[in-house]
């Protein structure tokens, strides 16, 4: 089954501890509190129990997405999140939150500087540390409060906090239970002093990246996660505030970046709300763009949202997303 309590701690960071041999199972460990002075411990993977044992890693610097929209307020504690689109759950796949052929392996603990996973998430937890603003938004699942138990590694009691900050879908043998779409785990990271985001993305290299709609679990008939540059048709563009009354002309712009012809026949696109837009049955040259025009309930809307490119066997071949911001604009073209 999925997970139990999936949702998002809106906390600060008041310490860290790493963790790594003799331990059995090495954890990054974040001690948080709410403004409520409710304490929590954040224990994030750096090894995995499952080969190959280095974890996948991803840190944006300048997290442009609209689920930073959608977040609680600032040192709001614990909120619990519906696994579907539209909210503020995150889904590696299906939220494009980030290119996953741009992950790589990390060792948990090694000798020299930045160098490992823990070197990579001290630069964002010390940073955030030193901030009297810094916001952390710790997105996975939610255990105790555990009354009458002090917590193992902070000795807070009673013992309380979040687990799973990782990818939580595409896995196989004994954590396959766990899978479910809309449940992922990361760190998102707001400096308001800098008007600025930045989110770290974790996963296991033994979980699959297309996974089924309903239960997450791994497409076995599905190739491995994607290696940068090899999509044949990708996502330009998209106008998705035009100028004039609605309903609008919104349209998203195709390439087709390979030397040879794609057919279109049987693709689609979907919207943040997983509204599905047949294209036209073209073959486009290689090279050569097509202009999608909106319409069948795919909407782009003006508050942010994603656009993902689906090939005739329903996977992933493209996904991007835009801000508010950037579709406030009226008229321009948003380029991905």
């Amino acid at each position: 089954m999925p997970l139990k309590n999936y949702g998002v701690l809106a906390c600060k960071v008041i310490d860290r501890r790493r963790e790594g041999a003799p331990d059995d199972t090495p954890h990054y460990q974040l001690h948080l509190t709410d403004d409520r002075g409710t304490h929590y411990r954040g224990a994030v993977n750096v090894l995995s129990q499952q080969a190959p044992s280095e974890l996948l890693f991803l840190a944006d610097d300048d997290f442009r997405h609209p689920v930073t929209a959608q977040l609680p307020p600032a040192g709001s504690g614990w909120t619990e999140l519906p696994s579907r689109p539209g909210t503020a759950s995150l889904d590696f796949i299906r939220g494009n939150l980030f290119a996953p052929e741009s992950m790589r392996e990390l060792p948990p603990d090694v000798a020299g500087p930045d160098n490992d996973l823990s070197d990579r998430l001290d630069h964002y937890i010390e940073r955030a540390i030193g901030d009297p603003t810094a916001a952390l938004y710790v997105f996975g699942e939610r255990w105790g409060p555990e009354r009458g138990k002090r917590d193992k590694v902070f000795d807070f009691e009673p013992g309380n906090g979040v687990h799973d900050i990782h990818m939580n879908q595409g896995s196989v043998g004994r954590f396959r239970p766990t899978n479910g779409v809309w449940q992922d785990g990361a760190l998102i990271l707001h400096f308001p002093a800098e008007s600025r985001w930045a989110a770290v993305f974790l996963a296991f290299q033994s979980q699959a990246w297309h996974t089924d709609e309903q239960t997450g679990h791994p497409i076995e008939t599905a190739p491995a996660r994607p290696v940068r540059g090899e999509a044949a048709v990708r996502i330009l563009a998209a106008m998705v505030n035009p100028r004039g009354p609605a309903p609008e002309r919104e349209t998203v712009t195709l390439i087709n970046a390979s030397p040879e012809p794609v057919d279109l026949q049987g693709w689609q696109l979907a919207d943040k709300s997983d509204h599905m837009l047949p294209l036209p049955a073209e073959h486009v040259a290689a090279g050569a763009t097509v202009v999608v025009e909106g319409g069948n309930g795919f909407a782009l809307g003006n508050r942010g949202g994603a656009i993902t490119l689906l090939d005739p066997s329903g996977l992933k071949v493209d996904g991007v997303s835009y801000t508010e911001a950037q579709a406030r604009r009226e008229g321009w073209t948003v380029s991905f």
